[in-house]
């Protein structure tokens, strides 16, 4: 009789045994829509945002813990592609050989537009000069303008140097792409930091300096109203026009950026490749609820949500 009670004791470990083994994804991950410990890989020019999303979400869902790496957008997408995450905060979409790569490993991946941002302009406190123009903004970063006089014929600034937070970062690519239409940047005069501070303590130690830099590092998080930039530095107001002056020149402002009138716009992607719907998906969910998209609103920029027409959205 013992005999048959340790047999089937022996039957029943095993099974239980069998039953976790089959339990557990083949993939390693375990999270869940509320539950569980993921990396994400972020642009870094979204940390502030993504800082406060987190810090919600996490707040509402006790057994959550989001890991975010910020770093550049190239290094995001790469880790995506390597699954070493499930979800990417990035301002491109995926490129048709990225989408052919999960696609012929059975993959497929989601592209969700969280907002609607802007890429603004900063120079230094002592530098009375805020007004330019998309083609000036155009030939300074081609080299075909290289000097304050060439713009304003009075400044004695000298050479203007051009700053970047990286060189792989997503406002090199816009700057590239998107404002000197595929044309090489000037062999001198553009230099890239590490992070958006950096761009901000370069600048505002640096009177013939421009940083190039994404919105949501210039507000100041106590206006609701998102109508006060930081003051270190100042905001460069922009024309679409040959002729840059107050009345036909934009700062990044929220509404600006709503309405199209400020020229430099950009979108905002969750991008996701999470086939068990699991943390990655619920986080991505709540940016795109109701409660997320008002902490984008009040970061600055556009929400995906916002009943404003966007009408000069450059991807």
């Amino acid at each position: 009789m013992k005999m048959k009670s340790f047999k089937l004791l022996l039957i029943l470990s095993l099974l239980l045994l069998c039953s976790c083994k089959e339990s557990k994804p083949k993939d390693g991950w375990t999270d869940t829509l509320t539950s569980g410990t993921i990396p994400i890989a972020v642009d870094e020019g979204f940390k502030p945002i993504i800082e406060e999303e987190r810090a919600v979400f996490e707040g509402f869902n006790q057994e959550v813990h989001i890991k975010p790496t910020y770093c550049s957008e190239v290094d995001a997408i790469n880790k995506l592609l390597k699954d070493s995450v499930r979800l990417v905060i990035s301002t491109r979409r995926l490129s048709s050989d990225e989408m052919e790569s999960f696609t012929s490993r059975k993959f497929v991946p989601r592209e969700v537009i969280m907002a609607y941002d802007g890429v603004g302009l900063i120079v230094n406190n002592q530098n009375p000069d805020t007004l330019i123009t998309v083609d000036q903004v155009r030939k300074i970063l081609t080299g075909k303008i290289t000097k304050w006089n060439e713009i304003y014929p009075k400044s004695k600034l000298g050479n203007i140097q051009i700053v970047f937070d990286n060189s792989n970062s997503s406002t090199v690519r816009f700057a590239k792409d998107s404002i000197c239409k595929g044309k090489p940047f000037a062999k001198k005069g553009i230099y890239a930091q590490k992070t958006n501070l950096q761009v901000f303590d370069y600048v505002s130690k640096t009177e013939n300096a421009i940083g190039v830099i994404g919105v949501n590092w210039l507000g100041v998080r106590s206006d609701t109203t998102n109508l006060t930039f930081k003051t270190d530095v100042r905001v460069m107001a922009v024309s679409e026009e040959n002729e840059a002056t107050s009345a036909n020149s934009y700062k990044p402002y929220q509404a600006y950026i709503a309405l199209g009138n400020y020229p430099f716009i950009r979108t905002v992607y969750m991008l996701l490749n999470d086939p068990r719907m699991g943390l990655s998906t619920g986080f991505a969910n709540f940016i795109g609820s109701d409660r997320g998209q008002r902490i984008i609103l009040r970061s600055g920029l556009v929400p995906a949500t916002q009943p404003l027409r966007i009408v000069n959205v450059k991807d």
